[in-house]
């Protein structure tokens, strides 16, 4: 029986999603894309215990680009990282015809982290973003350590102004590496998919626990 997807190849994997067998190359290159995935299928699950070479040449890449920027963060100050990039950077959505890049990324991180770093000498000072772009990003980063904070996470202006600053660094430094003006941002789109619901952060403990 030839697969229904493609009508190419041989029908040889039974779908738990669609309730039909298809081919293997289907399978695997339409996995969680246009086939809509059960957690329970046995080949999605080897899938991510055993990625496909390229994937794994890929995430070693990412690893190595993002390894420079990151290795002297603490886990914690990492964990806040890829808090930050889940919740606020991959889910913001520019005015008008306005596509966000590194720059703006950068550009943001950098005037939240300074204004940080000013507050913590004892000085109230907003440092702002050249780019109207970043400065909206800016204001969803201060909102979301807010919202922190209110709920009951211990993060000071120090902690979330080094986490910010590696941000900066990354994307500045992993767009130099690739030479796209989104480079940083589909690095950390590999290495930390959007969660799909709100994250839980920890008030507690020696480390921010993000749970999708």
């Amino acid at each position: 029986m030839q697969c229904p997807l493609c009508g190419a190849r041989k029908a040889r994997r039974a779908c738990p999603a669609l309730n039909k067998d298809i081919c293997a190359v289907c399978c695997g290159t339409k996995r969680l894309t246009e086939i809509a995935c059960p957690a329970t299928c046995g080949y999605l699950a080897a899938s991510r215990v055993h990625p496909a070479a390229v994937v794994r040449r890929q995430q070693e890449r990412d690893v190595a680009a993002l390894l420079p920027v990151v290795q002297t963060l603490t886990e914690r100050q990492y964990q806040l990282v890829a808090f930050l990039f889940q919740t606020v950077i991959s889910h913001h959505k520019p005015e008008g015809f306005a596509r966000l890049i590194d720059e703006d990324v950068a550009q943001a991180a950098e005037a939240v982290a300074k204004t940080l770093e000013t507050a913590a000498r004892g000085v109230i000072y907003e440092h702002t973003p050249q780019t109207v772009t970043a400065q909206r990003l800016a204001n969803e980063i201060k909102a979301i350590l807010a919202d922190m904070r209110q709920r009951g996470a211990k993060v000071s202006d120090r902690e979330a102004a080094v986490a910010l600053r590696a941000i900066e660094r990354g994307a500045r430094e992993v767009r130099g590496i690739d030479g796209g003006d989104t480079a940083f941002l589909s690095l950390m789109a590999r290495l930390h998919p959007p969660v799909a619901a709100e994250p839980q952060v920890a008030a507690e403990g020696p480390s921010l626990l993000i749970q999708p």
